[in-house]
């Protein structure tokens, strides 16, 4: 921590997520903890791809933090070399809201799955979304309970079989971005857990965010939900379904980008040709979410033209830094406060 003269202010020795110069590589964001996830999973492509990251990232890891719930993807912390917080089931961004709140000289992550952030946790996510805390949430979507024996999620398809739905899930499911978006994120994302290069895009430009950013990670779970995504990771048909969002370039796909979207008659996109001269140009810092919302409701259950990348990212003051201003404001005006005279101040009874 920096250490400044003005030491009557609340924020006063702490420095918005330092840099470092000292090299640092994966190895020194390794834990010695064997790593135990089921054979195939994709929590190890997921672990192995972020801390090959976090050295460019530049943030010395005491200063990073990793806040996880309950569920497979919640021992993310005890795997990484660096602060962490394994909390309670669907938490983790409650927790994570405090802390980067007060301290805002630490790179706070948030690990969770589709079970743990969408279902008994869902109430907490979009509130930190909302809000604009400056946070990263990591978002593990395998649409199945894996960690308790293969219940259907909040992102399991309609009419899926598993142990707690023999005859089929009567449930719609969530769309996790659709739903980041409502919320009023100011960042959402999704990639997909094989694809190396294209998660650490994603999470780089999430980093570069100020203000909570939201990534959901196409996960497999090769137990209880094995070849979920296979459409969108087989080279036969990855091509004609991934709909690759980049930022200033014409959607287009297909192995021949044959393919492209363009705004339909109620304010949707729909499909068209490559060439037609309506093709949107992909634009992730629109202040107005709706276009962003517009893309995120192409996902269907075939995989027929699914977005990954960027789909949002507008610019907003964060939470923690418009709470840091009022403290500051207050203070200015008032002075330092004190507890005890708070805490017998107004209306006060002696039990006796």
């Amino acid at each position: 921590m920096t250490e400044t003269a003005n030491t009557n202010q609340p924020f006063a020795g702490l420095e918005l997520v330092p840099r470092t110069d000292a090299k640092q590589t994966a190895k020194d964001f390794k834990s010695d903890q064997e790593v135990r996830w089921c054979p195939g999973c994709g929590d190890y492509a997921i672990l192995a791809a972020f801390q090959n990251f976090l050295p460019e990232l530049g943030v010395p890891r005491e200063n990073l933090v990793i806040i996880s719930g309950i569920g497979c993807a919640a021992r993310f912390p005890y795997y990484m070399d660096t602060y962490g917080f394994h909390s309670i089931h669907g938490r983790a961004p409650a927790i994570a809201t405090g802390l980067a709140a007060s301290r805002p000289d630490l790179s706070v992550w948030v690990v969770t799955g589709d079970g743990d952030g969408l279902s008994i946790g869902g109430n907490h996510l979009i509130h930190a979304l909302r809000r604009n805390v400056n946070i990263k949430i990591l978002l593990f979507n395998n649409r199945i309970y894996g960690l308790t024996k293969g219940q259907y999620s909040p992102t399991s398809e309609r009419g899926k079989i598993t142990s707690s739905t023999p005859v089929g899930s009567l449930d719609y499911p969530f769309n996790p971005i659709s739903l980041a978006l409502g919320a009023g994120a100011t960042f959402v994302a999704r990639t997909i857990d094989s694809d190396r290069k294209h998660f650490t895009e994603v999470v780089r430009a999430a980093t570069d965010h100020n203000g909570a950013a939201f990534v959901e990670i196409y996960q497999n779970c090769p137990i209880y939900n094995d070849d979920a995504f296979e459409p969108l990771k087989s080279p036969q048909s990855r091509d004609d379904r991934l709909v690759r969002l980049r930022h200033g370039e014409p959607i287009r796909y297909g192995a021949e980008e044959e393919k492209g979207l363009r705004l339909g008659k109620y304010g949707g996109l729909e499909e068209c040709a490559g060439d037609d001269e309506g093709v949107v140009v992909h634009d992730a810092s629109v202040e107005d979410p709706s276009y962003a919302f517009a893309l995120s409701r192409l996902d269907n259950e075939e995989f027929t033209h699914t977005p990954i990348g960027v789909f949002r990212a507008a610019p907003r003051t964060t939470y923690d830094q418009l709470m840091r201003e009022q403290i500051e404001e207050v203070t200015r005006k008032q002075g330092e406060g004190d507890l005890e005279t708070l805490l017998t101040s107004g209306d006060t009874w002696r039990i006796t």
